[in-house]
């Protein structure tokens, strides 16, 4: 009675090993649902000794509904720093994937300014109230990097009026821009976790391990060829994938690795 019983535990086991191996073998890996964010800022030469800007918040609309109040430098900005090819980080956040639709800007009271030595007050009408807001249409995808450049044009945005004041009307030209890739997939069965995993190209080399559930991801990525290498636990061997070509703004899918 008691061999019978063993056999009938075993071949339950049995099944239920089986069953556990199909499901896996379809598990599918999720990629992360959010983008990283950046924001810089850039300008074109202008007939001013100085343009300063007092940026005081940066918001996000998406196409979604939803608004993001990004993580800031605030402080005031002289344009002209920024001229000739040089930008400055003025923002950061974490987005959920979506369309960018309107990014406004949020100015303080201290704007200004300076030409043949003297210091005038920049007007900007409803910027204190309403920002400045910038049309944009940006599609994110997951798990990338993305950076937005601001390009103000600040000899066509300051418009003297009739009363000798100065008043900034933006002339802004917006990039948005892929700074990275990533590579993803994950690792099954669970026997076979916590695994590392290599992305190595040329010299360089990068590591993660999966998550609980057998996932990784490696972010920031350069564009190029890697050579990806899994390391399981033991009793399993490593695993190695060659020729994974990579481009920026991009998510390169390995989907599941099954030991």
């Amino acid at each position: 009675m008691k061999q019978k019983q063993v056999k009938i535990l075993l071949s339950l086991l049995l099944i239920g090993s089986i069953f556990s191996s199909c499901t896996k073998d379809k598990e599918t890996s999720t990629v992360p649902s959010t983008s990283r964010f950046e924001m810089r800022m850039t300008d074109a030469t202008a007939a001013y000794s100085a343009v300063n800007i007092d940026i005081q918040g940066v918001e996000v609309k998406t196409s979604n509904g939803t608004t993001v109040l990004l993580n800031i430098n605030p402080g005031i900005y002289n344009l002209l720093d920024f001229a000739n090819g040089v930008d400055t980080l003025i923002a950061t956040g974490i987005l959920a994937t979506s369309t960018i639709s309107q990014v406004r800007l949020i100015l303080g009271n201290n704007n200004s300014v300076v030409q043949n030595g003297t210091t005038y007050p920049l007007n900007t009408p409803s910027a204190q109230e309403s920002g400045l807001k910038l049309q944009v249409h940006s599609v994110l995808q997951p798990g990338i990097t993305y950076y937005m450049l601001i390009d103000f044009d600040a000899n066509r945005s300051i418009v003297v009026t009739g009363n000798g004041q100065y008043q900034l009307k933006p002339v802004i030209r917006v990039i948005t821009q892929a700074a990275n890739s990533s590579i993803h997939g994950s690792v099954a069965p669970a026997l076979a976790l916590p695994a590392s995993v290599l992305a190595i190209m040329g010299i360089d080399t990068v590591s993660t391990s999966t998550s609980a559930t057998g996932n990784f991801l490696f972010q920031g990525m350069a564009s190029g060829t890697y050579t990806v290498i899994i390391q399981p636990q033991l009793p399993f061997l490593n695993d190695t994938i060659s020729n994974v070509n990579v481009s920026t703004g991009v998510v390169t899918e390995l989907g599941t690795i099954t030991f």
